[in-house]
């Protein structure tokens, strides 16, 4: 632990912490919901969609890499069972039990909702006290976005491929 780092986290550590590994919680559940998802997924398009959740999940395992180093610098501990992960979770976990296309992708357009959201409440309860976090937060949050987008065009492209079918909802 940098004494001087934690020393110039102009909040309180210990909350942020929490909030870190609220986070952390969030990264591996995510992980797991793409990750399991990409093996699963059935239906039309199941390629492409398999393609980005296997991309998004080795990305959601980069955000837990870099928001447990982030604990350690201020002197915490990532939490470290999967039971923590369930305990402090700010989004969940979405299991993918019914495996269609659609429901894996709107499944996961809500975890990233919900993981912008966490990500926004860090930087606005680091921004000027803790620019380390913040500049991370801001970081993860970008990728999560992004994320965002590209699962929401994939259900665009799935609903206007069963238009062009005559099997739309």
């Amino acid at each position: 632990m940098g004494t001087v780092g934690r020393k110039i986290v102009g909040m309180d550590v210990n909350e942020l912490l929490t909030l870190l590994n609220k986070a952390f919680a969030d990264e591996w559940l995510a992980y797991y919901q793409y990750w399991v998802g990409a093996k699963v997924v059935r239906g039309p398009m199941k390629e492409a969609v398999i393609a980005e959740l296997d991309q998004h999940a080795a990305d959601e395992l980069n955000h837990a890499t870099l928001l447990s180093a982030r604990i350690i610098q201020l002197g915490g501990t990532p939490l470290l069972t999967p039971q923590d992960w369930y305990k402090h979770t700010n989004c969940g976990y979405d299991a993918p039990e019914d495996p269609f296309v659609r429901n894996v992708i709107e499944q996961n357009v809500k975890a990233e909702q919900c993981a912008i959201s966490v990500y926004k409440k860090l930087m606005d309860v680091t921004e000027g006290k803790d620019m380390v976090t913040y500049n991370l937060a801001l970081q993860i949050m970008e990728d999560e976005i992004e994320h965002e987008e590209d699962l929401q065009n994939l259900l665009e492209d799935f609903e206007l491929m069963l238009k062009s079918v005559g099997h739309a909802k």
